[in-house]
């Protein structure tokens, strides 16, 4: 004997299969007509956004504006084709819109500054103030830009140490971007019996043929100033910003071991006392 109440619990599960199979009557070809058409759109996605990225890569383009375009258009094309496949079953989307909308107010308004930093982002990427490879310098920081995200620019340090910057702190301040070379300014002081000329040629030789200088950019070399010390004089030249420590001083110790071997004395300072009888 069925109970009153296990009757009723068959009659609704009855009832669900039948809603469930009415269902799958009436729409299931509409159902595997929908989840083709996504299926070939994420394919046709996957396709087009290699396309792009290939295209960037043959014309040397920066590879962070690559990603950010292919991947673009990847979401772009998904997102065409899962209105095309909801449309296909007679699902609206309007609802679905006026939803999103609805959460994207209330999680902007709660993630101001992660949307702010992927704001900034994008404007990094479009706008290409520096790129992988550069070595920029913003608020105390340097070193060579390894990767950038929509949320934040990563560096690293000749000492290895990897610094992450949140983009808004990058759009809109001073950015110092040295490329891939750093300038080297170096002084010092000559005797006033040595020939400056004949130090400017023997600093230009040495410059000319070190391997640790940057040759493209053709190295200063001069008449810094006078002072009670001898002459000043001041040598400019661009190393590699990876290695900078370690190349300025290794050609700071060749520099004075030319002036050395050049018989060129290098000033120290002198300071003379005066005795008085009393």
């Amino acid at each position: 004997m069925i109970t009153p109440g296990l009757d009723q619990e068959l009659q609704q599960l009855q009832g669900v299969y039948q809603l469930i199979t009415e269902f799958l009557v009436t729409y299931s070809f509409q159902l595997v007509g929908a989840l083709l058409i996504f299926l070939l759109g994420l394919w046709v996605a996957s396709k087009v956004s290699r396309l792009v990225a290939k295209q960037f890569d043959k014309h040397n383009i920066d590879i962070t504006l690559s990603n950010f375009v292919s991947n673009l258009i990847r979401i772009l094309i998904i997102v065409m084709v899962g209105i095309i496949a909801l449309g296909k079953i007679g699902i609206s989307i309007t609802p679905m819109v006026a939803a999103i909308g609805a959460a994207s107010l209330g999680a902007g308004l709660a993630l101001q500054g992660m949307l702010a930093n992927y704001a900034a982002g994008v404007t990094i990427i479009v706008t290409r103030p520096f790129v992988v490879g550069n070595t920029i310098e913003i608020k105390g920081e340097s070193g060579v830009v390894k990767r950038i995200h929509l949320g934040m620019t990563i560096l690293t340090n000749e000492e290895g140490e990897q610094i992450s910057i949140p983009n808004k702190h990058i759009v809109g301040e001073i950015l110092h971007n040295s490329f891939s070379n750093k300038l080297v300014e170096t002084q010092f002081n000559l005797s006033y019996n040595t020939d400056p000329e004949r130090a400017i040629s023997v600093i230009t030789e040495l410059l000319s043929n070190n391997p640790y200088v940057y040759q493209e950019t053709t190295p200063n070399i001069g008449i810094n100033g006078f002072n009670a010390n001898g002459i000043e004089m001041g040598v400019r030249y661009w190393v590699p910003t990876q290695s900078y420590f370690q190349h300025k001083y290794k050609v700071n110790l060749a520099l004075y071991n030319a002036l050395k071997q050049a018989g060129i004395e290098i000033a120290c300072p002198i300071r003379e006392i005066h005795l008085q009888d009393k």
